[in-house]
């Protein structure tokens, strides 16, 4: 509670907006968003629920997977009461301290998304490019230490915001670009110069965010440097197959996030409507199409899945016989 005891604010709060010039269509809006977030909650728990129950996918690659999928998870379940607030009820009022609680934790599950993406491409250039030592690096512990060292460096890191928004008061009653609060968005209402808040926004998204992308860049150019070493084409294939989910994972997450940051700190013409609609592919796209691609590519959790469904439809006949006698 320490970053909210000297923050201060003229009124209780801010005035979310689903999509600015869009109102009248909120309710047809909140169809495909209902769906979208649906498909991103429960594609997601399925994910962890096989990772966790399925015995043969206790392997780091996996366990990667399901730190994937759980900060999704927990991604999707901090915009999901705001979202759906405004789009149903037009429960547009949030209050100062929530509004900053909302922005922490959509920051803090944003920047762990794209830690657990450099661990994901780690596993995949151990795979590709040292198989041999694959099984002795990434053991169950490694993974273990790899998950602890996510979570202390986003400590580390995300400590200063709150000592930064300690003395920071705000212009309330603002309207802002998004359903939820959004650092650039929010920053802008301070009484104070926004320019040292943005900059530390900027400058953590910058460093964090941009030195995980050249990491993954860098390990996608040893693997393609020693997939092309390989002579067979149809192992070059396979090797390649293995990386198209987390390709798709990388692209889906970092796509939008530098389109969004640049709209709202670069563009300052850009139209709100465009930045809303940037924000929430941003914050949706990820978590709903990770699941997706990951259980329509990988053989494993495909299988995994096929056989939990077949396991419940096979408990019913079973069921209802034990009723019937």
């Amino acid at each position: 509670m320490f970053i909210f005891n000297n923050t201060t604010s003229s009124s209780s709060g801010f005035l979310l907006t689903a999509f600015p010039g869009l109102e009248h269509a909120d309710v047809w809006i909140s169809i495909p968003v209902c769906c979208l977030y649906t498909v991103a909650l429960l594609g997601n728990s399925m994910i962890l629920f096989v990772i966790v129950t399925e015995q043969s996918l206790h392997k780091p690659m996996y366990y990667f997977l399901s730190m994937l999928a759980a900060v999704d998870l927990c991604l999707t379940i901090t915009t999901l009461p705001t979202v759906l607030g405004v789009l149903w009820f037009y429960a547009r009022e949030i209050s100062l301290k929530a509004c900053l609680i909302q922005m922490y934790l959509v920051h803090t599950f944003s920047f762990l998304e794209s830690s657990v993406l450099v661990a994901m491409a780690f596993d995949r250039f151990m795979a590709i490019c040292n198989p041999l030592q694959y099984a002795v690096v990434l053991t169950d512990m490694m993974s273990l230490v790899i998950g602890l060292i996510i979570f202390i460096r986003q400590v580390i890191f995300m400590f200063p915001c709150g000592l930064a928004l300690s003395n920071v008061s705000f212009r309330g009653g603002q309207e802002l670009s998004h359903p939820f609060c959004y650092h650039p968005d929010v920053i802008k209402y301070t009484h104070s110069n926004p320019w040292i808040s943005n900059f530390w926004g900027m400058f953590l998204q910058l460093f964090l965010n941009g030195t995980d992308l050249l990491f993954i860049l860098f390990s996608y150019v040893l693997i393609l440097r020693t997939v092309l070493t390989i002579v067979t084409p149809r192992k070059q294939q396979k090797a390649l197959g293995t990386c198209v989910c987390h390709i798709c994972a990388v692209t889906v997450f970092y796509v939008p996030m530098i389109t969004l940051s640049l709209a709202h700190r670069l563009f300052n013409s850009t139209p709100r409507v465009i930045c809303s609609i940037l924000a929430n592919i941003y914050l949706l796209l990820p978590p709903v199409l990770n699941p997706v691609i990951y259980s329509l590519k990988t053989r494993m959790i495909r299988q995994a899945i096929f056989q939990l469904f077949q396991f419940k439809s096979s408990r019913r006949p079973n069921m209802r016989g034990l009723r019937r006698r």
